[in-house]
């Protein structure tokens, strides 16, 4: 099995609300890795984790907005515990995040929108591979069903067509981009019909 060299988040981004800040600390003074808080003049709040040995360190700045904490990151860790930490954050808190698992002779890019997995794309000298892309195809066939009019399906067909247009900006690899391109012609022929 392939030892993993580092582990790479790439614009990560948490939103929690004050009682999942509380879950947040809670839940890290469970991991095996140091913690500290400290509160920040403007209410924001500064968020250190530290592996047990002292050699890596992942810092959080959580910017208070209205009623919601926000913390945007970039980070790299090679360490497995404070790895391991990190994947149980976005997960568990929902984040959105482009993780590149990078081994010797290949990276894998897990790109997680709330919390979940929605892509996996394997990288190499050669080029990229889509290993793994989240369908909800029961959800939208689901969907489409209760819709009751066509207008109703316009509006699902544009909130598509953005949440396409955020993973293009996010896209990393031009094989990615030409991915979603397709996607996208799709969604706006079927738009186009529709407001024929």
């Amino acid at each position: 099995m392939a030892q993993r060299i580092a582990t790479e988040y790439v614009n990560a981004k948490l939103q929690l609300t004050r009682e999942e800040m509380t879950r947040f600390y809670r839940f890290i003074k469970e991991q095996q890795v140091r913690f500290s808080v400290m509160v920040l003049d403007n209410g924001s709040q500064e968020a250190v984790l530290e592996d047990s040995a002292g050699r890596e360190k992942v810092r959080f700045v959580f910017q208070q907005e209205d009623d919601r904490f926000i913390c945007q990151w970039s980070c790299r860790i090679t360490g497995p515990a404070l790895t391991n930490v990190m994947r149980k954050v976005v997960s568990a808190f929902k984040g959105d995040a482009v993780v590149n698992r990078i081994y010797s002779h290949y990276t894998m890019i897990y790109h997680y929108q709330a919390g979940a997995v929605q892509r996996i794309v394997e990288q190499t000298a050669k080029g990229d591979r889509l290993v793994f892309q989240f369908k909800d195809t029961l959800g939208e066939l689901e969907r489409t069903f209760h819709m009751k009019s066509v207008e109703g399906e316009i509006e699902w067909l544009k909130r598509a067509v953005n949440r396409l247009l955020d993973q293009r900006l996010v896209a990393s690899t031009e094989q990615a981009k030409q991915e979603v391109d397709q996607q996208l012609a799709e969604l706006s022929n079927r738009l186009f019909a529709l407001e024929a």
